[in-house]
């Protein structure tokens, strides 16, 4: 995850106006060559969509079998045959110092990609994303989600990922 840091992120904000947008914007992330090292953060309300996403996004990169939400259990590991990918829900942390205590500092210093829920939780402790999402859900059931590429892997993640949006 050593990129060059942007200096003010990039912002994008688009609406999905259903489940299918969201499943299509995981799809064009999975075959993103960025994605492969990435660090990215999701931030919204409880039901705004953030598992859902993320388990679009597993499917679309391969991942077969259950996919569960790591509420409990903080982390999920998936193994892929050409990479590692970790699935980090911290709404249960009732301090950010949690996640040192549990050693995840070497996980997110070795490579793979690292999907966070709730990674406000973790505040202070976790290195910059690359990519951050806020999920919004609209009084019409929609989506807003904002996006801010905070490194040159956020800034190709978020043009790939967006320009068919």
């Amino acid at each position: 995850m050593a990129q060059d840091v942007i200096h003010a992120p990039i912002v994008e904000t688009v609406l999905w106006p259903d489940e299918l947008a969201t499943q299509a914007f995981a799809a064009r992330l999975a075959v993103q060559p960025a994605l492969r090292n990435a660090f990215i953060a999701l931030h919204g309300d409880l039901g705004a969509g953030k598992t859902t996403l993320v388990r679009h996004l597993l499917r679309a990169m391969g991942v077969s079998g259950r996919i569960k939400s790591p509420t409990y259990a903080v982390v999920e590991p998936y193994t892929l045959p050409d990479q590692a990918v970790w699935h980090f829900d911290f709404y249960r942390f009732n301090d950010p110092q949690e996640w040192e205590d549990a050693g995840f500092r070497d996980i997110f210093a070795s490579s793979g990609l690292k999907l966070v829920e709730w990674p406000d939780k973790a505040a202070g402790c976790l290195p910059t994303p690359d990519l951050t999402l806020h999920l919004l859900v609209t009084e019409d059931g929609q989506r807003r989600v904002e996006f801010s590429a905070h490194s040159e892997t956020g800034q190709h993640l978020l043009a790939a990922a967006t320009e068919a949006a």
